[in-house]
C-alpha cells in the first residue's frame, strides 16, 4: 500500500511571512513618500500664502518651483559635479582620519584605566567646543584652505565616533571576558575576537552619526573660507539673492548626508550579522 504525501505546513507559512513582510516593506515606503509630500504641499502654500508665522516669515522664501528652476540652472552651468567633486573629498578625507583615530583612541580609552585617564580630561575640555569655533584657528594652523577644511570635518566626526566607541567597549559582557581569559586567550585576541565584535555595534552608530556630523562642519567651513563645494555655493547663492539656489544647495546637502549615513547602516548591518538591527 503506497504511503499517502502529506503537505507540509512549511511551505505556505514561509510563503505568508513574505508576503506579509512585502507588504510592510510596500506600506513603510509608501508612508515615506506620502510624508515627503505632504511636507512639499505645506511649503508651496507657505512661500505662495507669504504665511507670517509669528517671528518667522515666509515673504522670501522660493516656491517648490523656483527652487526646482534653480536646480537645472545648476546642472547646466556644469559646476554641480566641481562642487560635489570637492565636498566629497573633503568629507572622505575628514571622516575617514576621524574613523581611524576615533576608533583606536576610543579603544584604548575604553579598555585601559591609565590611557584613559591620562587623554579623557583633555579630549572631554576639547568636545564642547563648536567646530565652527575652530575655523579662524585652522586656518592659521594649516598652510592651505583645503586642509584647514578637511580638519574642520574630521574635528565634527571625531567625538561621535570616539565617545561611542568608548561606550561600546565599556558596556562589553564581562563574563563574556572573563570566559576568553579562562580559555587562554592572548592580549590581541581579546581585542579583535572578544572586545572589538562587542563593541562593533555601538561603533556603527557613532560613524553614522559622525558622517552627520561631518557634512554639518563641512559646510560651515566651505561658507567662510572655501571657493567650491556645496557650502560654499549655497553661501554664494545667498549672497547674489539666488534664493532658489539656496534651497538647491540645502537639500543637495541634505541628501548626500543621509545617502552617505544609510551607506554606513547598510555596510555596518553586512559586516554584524550577529547584530541585528545595528545602527538603524
Amino acid at each position: 500500500m503506497s504511503a499517502v504525501p502529506v503537505s507540509s505546513p512549511i511551505a505556505p507559512a514561509s510563503h505568508a511571512r513574505t508576503v506579509a513582510a512585502v507588504r510592510q516593506r510596500t506600506t513603510a515606503w509608501f508612508a515615506r513618500g506620502a510624508s515627503i509630500l505632504a511636507s512639499v504641499m505645506l511649503w508651496q502654500w507657505l512661500a505662495v500664502t507669504h504665511a507670517k508665522l509669528g517671528f518667522v516669515s515666509f515673504a522670501n522664501v522660493p516656491t517648490p518651483l523656483a527652487t526646482l528652476d534653480a536646480g537645472r540652472d545648476l546642472m547646466a552651468s556644469g559646476k554641480l559635479v566641481r562642487h560635489l567633486g570637492y565636498s566629497l573629498w573633503r568629507v572622505a578625507a575628514g571622516f575617514a582620519s576621524a574613523a581611524a583615530i576615533g576608533t583606536g583612541l576610543g579603544l584604548a580609552i575604553g579598555r585601559f584605566e591609565p590611557v584613559r585617564r591620562a587623554l579623557l580630561p583633555p579630549l572631554e575640555l576639547l568636545r564642547p567646543i563648536p567646530a565652527v569655533a575652530w575655523i579662524p584657528l585652522a586656518i592659521l594652523m594649516f598652510p592651505s584652505a583645503e586642509a584647514s577644511m578637511v580638519f574642520i570635518t574630521f574635528l565634527g566626526a571625531l567625538f561621535p565616533v570616539l565617545l561611542n566607541t568608548i561606550h561600546g567597549v565599556e558596556g562589553v559582557d564581562r563574563r563574556l571576558i572573563a570566559a576568553a581569559r579562562s580559555l587562554g586567550t592572548g592580549r590581541w585576541k581579546m581585542f579583535t575576537e572578544v572586545i572589538l565584535p562587542a563593541a562593533a555595534p555601538s561603533i556603527a552608530t557613532g560613524l553614522a552619526i559622525g558622517m552627520g556630523t561631518c557634512w554639518f562642519c563641512l559646510v560651515s567651513a566651505e561658507m567662510i573660507s572655501g571657493q567650491f563645494g556645496i557650502g560654499y555655493y549655497t553661501w554664494e547663492s545667498y549672497t547674489l539673492q539666488n534664493y532658489g539656489g539656496i534651497i538647491v544647495g540645502m537639500l543637495v546637502i541634505g541628501v548626500l548626508g543621509m545617502s552617505c549615513s544609510a551607506l554606513i547602516r547598510f555596510a555596518a548591518r553586512l559586516a554584524m550579522p550577529w547584530a541585528a538591527g545595528t545602527a538603524r
